[in-house]
């Protein structure tokens, strides 16, 4: 294992870090080592910083798999990083400067999240936002087993308004200057599709994955295909 970069996998709002388990258990079984890093969904410079700190633990070269709200993550944290030799986004956010993940989500239509989602005020300020159980299946994993989105629903981490309207900070997005692979679906409903294709080519990436027909929870629904691009990412 220890000739392989390790897989660093920052799961996104709505998710927590066993949406990675499909993908961790094919990433073992090619001995890869991978590590699913919690993400507290608190503020995008808290959960960067955090993300840092995991990586800096670790102490060996890291290949950085976002998914979602944690593409703004890695792309943050593996800002002028040296450790950070990949990256690779996961029906995720690849923001530039001043973008926002709301704001992207925006950008061209397609999002149903907005009207899927619940809030509720939390002790530190501010709202947290959830998707509503009756709808979590069709908006967030359609193409998973009812069975499996209720639990996914009754497990989601709830993400605060605040760090889905931070824009990136950093002047240096990671995506730049770090080799980037995407794997997306054309039906995702909270990322419109059209986004994903967009951040792509805009980050230049060596490689693109388009699944079609399949959901925004693509690392549970679609483990080989992501575990397939992370791998491309990892032998490169």
């Amino acid at each position: 294992m220890s000739e392989n970069p390790v897989v660093v996998l920052v799961h996104g709002a709505f998710a927590e870090s066993a949406s990675w388990n499909g993908v961790i258990e094919r990433l073992q079984a090619q001995s890869i080592e991978a590590v699913a890093a919690p993400n507290a969904l608190r503020s995008l410079e808290g959960d960067a910083q955090y993300v840092r700190d995991v990586i800096a633990g670790i102490g060996k070269p890291v290949v950085l798999v976002g998914h979602s709200y944690g593409g703004m993550v890695i792309t943050e944290a593996a800002a002028n990083n040296d450790a950070v030799k990949a990256l690779v986004y996961v029906c995720a956010f690849a923001p530039e400067q001043g973008e926002s993940a709301f704001a992207l989500s925006a950008k061209f239509p397609g999002s149903t999240l907005g009207d899927a989602l619940n809030a509720y005020p939390v002790s530190t300020g501010g709202n947290d936002l959830a998707i509503r159980p009756d709808v979590f299946h069709q908006q967030f994993c359609a193409d998973v087993p009812a069975d499996v989105a209720a639990l996914m629903a009754a497990t989601q981490r709830p993400a605060t308004e605040a760090a889905l309207t931070a824009n990136l900070a950093t002047d240096d997005p990671a995506w730049k200057s770090t080799p980037s692979w995407f794997v997306f679906s054309d039906q995702d409903l909270n990322i419109p599709v059209a986004l994903h294709r967009f951040m792509a080519e805009r980050a230049g990436a060596k490689d693109t994955r388009e699944i079609a027909g399949a959901s925004h929870a693509l690392s549970v629904s679609q483990p080989e295909a992501v575990t397939a691009t992370i791998l491309a990412a990892v032998n490169a």
